[in-house]
């Protein structure tokens, strides 16, 4: 998997409010959703004059400056270096044949595929962090998508968002709830996500995690997943006084 198909299909299942072509940028309004949605990405070779005008568009849109330095952004990322932005969250995106998932079923009433979420559902991201303004990205992302729901024990364990874009079905906010953790829940939602993206017409289930989630990119290892892109994001050095 090269790097433009996975790329094209995090803007679509987790887009901003809008992307604004902007020169050789493609700045992000991200309406408050995190750095995915509101990270500029450059689409060609840029100067540091390039680097002020996309500094300005994201003030207008009252947003702090923030790079995303995707795979070939080598120069970009040493122009942002250099002018004191910091690298933060180096992310990778794992991939999967999601066939590979479905050679074991998911147990009856472990997993419910819904849209739109429940009221528990958005109590369960809200507790991880997760809360109004990612749920308007959910909200935007391109179809076929759906909430996932797990249950454990007869409670409530767990949530994720899942969406497609060009046969590729990518898991999003994935929330597993503190007292149901490390009793496999997390597998059987990812099991479960990859059963709904074949039936929904997608071949390939995706995942994007930071490097320092340990226990996470570990159970996608453990999955079969492999890494197949990275980037991360520059910021500017916040002033102390």
């Amino acid at each position: 998997m090269t790097a433009a198909p996975v790329f094209a299909a995090m803007d679509k299942t987790w887009p901003p409010r809008r992307i604004i072509e902007d020169g050789p940028w493609a700045i992000r309004d991200g309406d408050g959703g995190g750095k995915r949605v509101s990270a500029a990405t450059a689409r060609g070779p840029v100067t540091a004059a390039d680097i002020d005008r996309a500094e300005a568009a994201m003030r207008a849109l009252g947003q702090e400056p923030l790079f995303q330095i995707r795979p070939g952004d080598q120069a970009l990322d040493d122009l942002l270096a250099a002018r004191g932005y910091l690298q933060i969250d180096p992310s990778v995106i794992h991939a999967i044949d999601a066939t590979r998932l479905t050679d074991i079923p998911v147990p009856r009433v472990t997993v419910f595929a819904i849209w739109e979420p429940l009221a528990i559902m958005t109590e369960i991201w809200a507790a991880g962090g997760i809360g109004p303004a990612r749920l308007r990205v959910m909200e935007r992302a391109s179809t076929p998508r759906t909430a996932l729901f797990g249950r454990q024990r007869e409670m409530p364990a767990g949530v994720a968002f899942v969406a497609i874009h060009d046969g590729i079905a990518m898991l999003h906010a994935l929330e597993i709830l503190p007292h149901q953790r490390r009793q496999g829940m997390a597998v059987w939602m990812m099991r479960a996500a990859a059963f709904w993206a074949l039936e929904n017409g997608a071949t390939t289930l995706s995942v994007v995690c930071t490097r320092a989630n340990g226990p996470a990119n570990a159970l996608y290892a453990s999955l079969g997943f492999s890494v197949v892109e990275q980037y991360h994001y520059r910021q500017r050095r916040k002033e102390t006084t």
